[in-house]
């Protein structure tokens, strides 16, 4: 696959993984631009979360076949920390708790493994109350420890926080929404329009349309059964609204593997 969008900040070239000794992708084709957010839409256990940890390098997925492409140099055996140096960030779908690590500790730490030198104390923390000002968030929030105790609104919340201190290149949001109740969804949701921007891709992985009411994809993608079938725009993902997953099922032997726009 040779890529179409002369801005695609990540191309997934016919990938295949396994876990655990069973093939989970069977050739996904992806491309990511940037400064755009294509989102990966399927039923569980159709391989989501499985492309989600392989693009950051996950050791326990292995990647059997195809390449990975991140500002065209080839990832596909790099480590995650590498990954996450050159700009790759994951929100994941269970975020770990770290007790006794409190969160502004852990966020600087992160930013300084990102820069050459330690940013000045003073210049941290004023960042980080402006970072969290921006999205809404009361700088309390900043003193508990890392996810501990956290409901599934305020882990989110943490992820969010966390992409935008550190601004990647490619953010890659693991079902996001998942188990959030209909104020967080909105809050999380604030917070990625807030920091989407043209010199960032993100991919948004996700089975619930419901958190189009609050983000609008540039470009939609149907997952089933370990690789890409179908794209289209947003009017796929109300299609997929009405319709379910078997409009897709139907007609996946026929579909064109696809192209991000």
């Amino acid at each position: 696959m040779s890529s179409k969008n002369g801005n695609a900040v990540m191309v997934v070239e016919d990938l295949r993984v396994e876990v655990d000794g069973k093939e989970i992708l069977k050739g996904v084709n992806l491309e990511i631009p940037t400064g755009k957010v294509n989102t990966v839409m399927g039923p569980n256990g159709s391989g989501k979360s499985t492309l989600a940890n392989t693009l950051m390098g996950n050791p326990r997925y292995v990647v059997t076949g195809g390449r990975i492409l991140y500002k065209g140099k080839d990832i596909t055996l790099d480590l995650p920390d590498q990954r996450s140096l050159d700009g790759i960030f994951l929100a994941s779908q269970y975020p770990v708790e770290i007790p006794g690590v409190t969160l502004i500790n852990f966020l600087r730490q992160m930013v300084n493994a990102h820069r050459d030198e330690e940013m000045p104390l003073v210049e941290f923390r004023q960042m980080v109350n402006e970072k969290m000002d921006a999205l809404g968030i009361d700088r309390a929030f900043a003193t508990r420890y890392v996810n501990s105790g956290f409901s599934g609104g305020e882990k989110k919340r943490s992820e969010i926080l966390q992409l935008a201190v550190l601004d990647p290149t490619l953010a890659i949001l693991d079902e996001t929404d998942s188990g959030l109740d209909i104020d967080a969804l909105r809050t999380v949701s604030h917070g990625v329009n807030q920091l989407r921007n043209e010199a960032m891709g993100v991919l948004l992985i996700t089975h619930y349309t419901r958190i189009f009411n609050y983000i609008e994809p540039d470009t939609v993608h149907v997952m089933l059964d370990g690789a890409i079938v179908r794209s289209g725009g947003p009017e796929l993902a109300h299609d997929l609204e009405e319709h379910g997953y078997d409009l897709i099922r139907s007609g996946a032997g026929s579909a064109v593997a696809p192209a991000s726009q």
